[in-house]
């Protein structure tokens, strides 16, 4: 079977991230520079053999540049000294009518399993003759297990950020010729 490059086509993908801020509202940040390299057999994206993302901590944006500031400091993701956050695919497995993506996510230096739960939108021939590849990516980490520990709380006893954030992605990839 031949070898497939996918890469990203970034003016029509998105990468999120949701954390709840003192427990009662969700604070949306996404990253602005983002990369995506996939290699497959033929068209078939069970069959990678490459999944190979990255996101540089430096693009991160909340819309308030204190709180992105804050993120990028040693606080958060140490952006001086871990300049991108990285994720290599390790299988994708089809559930139902979606899938599992296994892999490894470094952040900060430090790698942990995680599995996320994509949706396969299809493929399609674009009217510029290229042919796209679309997924949305949905899961959820824990941003301790990633040396993310940075904690507050209130007078009132509470959390200013929580633990889990979640992460949703639309993903659009060209196929290369």
């Amino acid at each position: 079977m031949q070898k497939t490059t996918w890469k990203l086509d970034p003016m029509h993908s998105e990468v999120l991230f949701k954390v709840k801020h003192l427990m009662i509202t969700t604070v949306t940040g996404h990253f602005k520079t983002f990369d995506l390299n996939v290699e497959t057999e033929g068209d078939d994206f069970t069959k990678a053999s490459k999944i190979s993302f990255t996101a540089d901590i430096d693009s991160i944006s909340t819309n308030n540049e204190q709180r992105d500031a804050h993120l990028k400091s040693a606080d958060f993701f140490d952006a001086a000294s871990h300049a991108q956050l990285t994720f290599e695919g390790k299988s994708l497995k089809q559930k139902g009518d979606d899938y599992v993506l296994e892999g490894d996510l470094t952040i900060r230096g430090t790698t942990q399993p995680v599995s996320l739960n994509v949706e396969y939108g299809g493929i399609v021939v674009d009217p510029y003759g290229q042919t796209k590849a679309g997924f949305t990516v949905n899961g959820k980490i824990s941003r301790k297990e990633f040396g993310l520990t940075w904690s507050a709380v209130t007078e009132a006893g509470q959390v200013v950020v929580s633990d889990e954030i979640k992460i949703h992605a639309e993903i659009q990839l060209v196929k290369q010729a």
